[in-house]
């Protein structure tokens, strides 16, 4: 059996080597001649999978480390009757993390605004929990949901009225509810004074170009991205009036990108009848210095989140290497992308906040309820 699988898909050889030969290739440049003779393909969001890529291929199983499946040509997969799949959830407290980090680092405390959140499913559901968990006013907007399964729920124009308005949509051109440019120039000019508006789903989500536009006139605004449309060549332009930008790695932790290895593992297993032989806990290794000592910050607990959070997970080295890309990229005259592509392929290990201890905070007050409700364990 030949499997291909993206070179940004950590550990798959504990996992899938037992079962045939690996194959690593850059994901954004998979050919069809790459995978003529592969039995199995495995992907990130980069890959464009369809007839172009597959036809005349002895693939039998696509899987796709991502949530999102909106780079599978699904029904063209299910008319040529190749199984497929996703990996649900896999990264969702991955991105949930990036937007507390960025709100951190921008000294914005969730816990005193209103959140809005555009899209509930894994990872806006696990957005909405979490802040619920620590009081936090939320208003989502999500049509493919009922109240009895999120009562929060409102109309979309209600939600832009948030001080934070967070999006986590999968990115969909058809049916009732079409998400490309969900945000036109018209919603996002009913964002308030002061907000603050992420993206953490798909870039074409918002009319980038409106995006722009709406940021020139507008310098009350803070914009978080880290989608963009057009990925990779994003806009240069638009990457000047963002607060806090990134190469679409919200999800990238490396506890998340393994959650999705071991998800697909698990479907390729039972779509060729093979028995598993590696479980995830086999392969998650332990992070070393993992114990966290609580900030000294005189009884300031939002002070002591930023720092604790920061201590985890640097964001603005995350902004500054993109910005360092786009300059080099504005100096040689090129395009982005490349360096869009390198800056994610190369992105250094990130480990969720579950596997860190924090000592030196007493239990049951404010900051512990925080800092339990964003994942860390209090001791």
């Amino acid at each position: 059996m030949k499997i291909v699988i993206d070179e940004n898909i950590p550990l798959a050889e504990a996992f899938f080597s037992a079962h045939g030969e690996i194959v690593r290739l850059p994901g954004r440049s998979m050919s069809a001649v790459d995978v003529a003779d592969a039995d199995a393909l495995l992907v990130r969001s980069v890959t464009r999978v369809d007839e172009a890529l597959l036809a005349g291929s002895s693939v039998k199983f696509v899987g796709t480390c991502t949530i999102g499946m909106d780079h599978l040509d699904q029904r063209w997969l299910d008319h040529q009757g190749i199984a497929y799949t996703n990996a649900p959830g896999c990264n969702a407290s991955s991105v949930v993390e990036y937007v507390y980090a960025a709100l951190a680092h921008l000294n914005v405390d969730w816990r005193g605004k209103t959140v809005g959140i555009i899209g509930c499913g894994n990872v806006g559901g696990a957005l909405h929990k979490a802040l619920l968990a620590q009081g936090v006013t939320c208003r989502c907007y999500d049509p493919l949901l009922s109240i009895e399964q999120n009562p929060d729920l409102c109309d979309l124009e209600d939600v832009l009225q948030c001080d934070i308005v967070s999006m986590h949509t999968p990115l969909t051109t058809e049916g009732p509810h079409p998400s490309r440019h969900l945000l036109a120039k018209e919603q996002l000019l009913q964002l308030p004074p002061q907000s603050i508006l992420l993206n953490c789903g798909r870039g074409a989500v918002i009319d980038n170009k409106a995006l722009l536009q709406v940021m020139r006139q507008r310098n009350d605004l803070q914009l978080v991205l880290d989608v963009w449309e057009w990925e990779p060549d994003i806009d240069l332009n638009l990457l000047e009036h963002v607060a806090l930008g990134s190469p679409h790695i919200a999800g990238y932790s490396f506890d998340g990108k393994l959650k999705g290895t071991a998800m697909i593992y698990d479907a390729f297993c039972e779509v060729f009848n093979v028995a598993p032989n590696t479980a995830l806990a086999d392969v998650v290794p332990a992070v070393e210095d993992n114990q966290l000592a609580a900030p000294n910050t005189q009884g300031d607990d939002w002070q002591a989140v930023r720092q604790l959070i920061a201590q985890v997970y640097d964001i603005e080295a995350d902004d500054k290497r993109l910005r360092v890309a786009a300059a080099e990229a504005g100096e040689q005259g090129a395009a982005l992308s490349k360096g869009f592509d390198r800056l994610r392929k190369h992105y250094p290990v990130r480990r969720e906040f579950n596997n860190y201890e924090v000592a030196g905070v007493e239990k049951k007050t404010p900051l512990a309820n925080t800092l339990a409700a964003l994942g860390f364990t209090v001791k």
